[in-house]
């Protein structure tokens, strides 16, 4: 369904390709558009400026919020916030980040409370529902309940592309003509993806499987 042009919306902006394409989703979709993003003691503090990036591409707002003092929680069990930790190339527990989109909805509901906006969207798509329970629809669903009751306004919480695959979703961001340059997928924060964390496969294998070319500068 196409959008009313004044409905607003928040879209939590990761600085990847799939919350990118999202974001130019939501775009053309005609909503007035709020971009979130956080800083949460992750090592590839990258993220935040290709979330930055992308929002100034699509000539929207964006907030950058600093829950930097997380690493005191999360730097105890993953990879992504302890570089102690080893970093895997493959799906590991380490590399799950515990309730974080939880605490970045959250936080995302109080901003679109704040300025009238019902909508939240975010990237989890298909490929992730099997590995991260924040992720999945029934997980989602169970959170728009609660916003509702907690702001005591009707909440919409939805990933757009939540069903779809990975490079199912490349496809729609590249229809979209998502800036796919200016994301950051990698779990490190080097001057090019490394191309052997978990991460940086996945969109390797993504880009190939869509059938688009992958302009990503890896080091590996």
């Amino acid at each position: 369904m196409v959008a009313n042009a004044i409905e607003k919306c928040v879209v939590v902006l990761s600085g990847g390709p799939d919350s990118a394409t999202v974001a130019y989703w939501a775009k053309k979709q005609g909503y007035d558009l709020n971009a979130i993003t956080f800083k949460y003691g992750q090592i590839a503090n990258k993220e935040t400026d290709s979330a930055r990036k992308i929002a100034e591409k699509l000539g929207v707002p964006i907030k950058i919020i600093d829950l930097l003092t997380l690493k005191d929680v999360f730097g105890e069990v993953t990879s992504l916030c302890n570089p102690a930790i080893p970093m895997t190339s493959s799906f590991s527990q380490p590399i799950i980040v515990p309730f974080r989109n939880a605490i970045f909805l959250s936080v995302a509901v109080s901003y679109a409370a704040s300025i009238c906006a019902n909508r939240i969207f975010y990237g989890a798509q298909g490929s992730d529902e099997p590995f991260y329970p924040d992720c999945r629809r029934e997980f989602y669903k169970a959170f728009e309940t609660a916003a509702s009751l907690g702001t005591d306004m009707e909440m919409a919480i939805e990933a757009p592309f939540s069903g779809k695959s990975k490079s199912e979703t490349l496809r729609i961001g590249a229809e979209l003509g998502v800036p796919f340059e200016l994301t950051w997928s990698c779990y490190f924060n080097r001057l090019k993806h490394c191309g052997k964390c978990e991460s940086c496969i996945n969109r390797k294998k993504a880009f190939k499987e869509a059938g688009i070319h992958d302009t990503t500068e890896y080091e590996k």
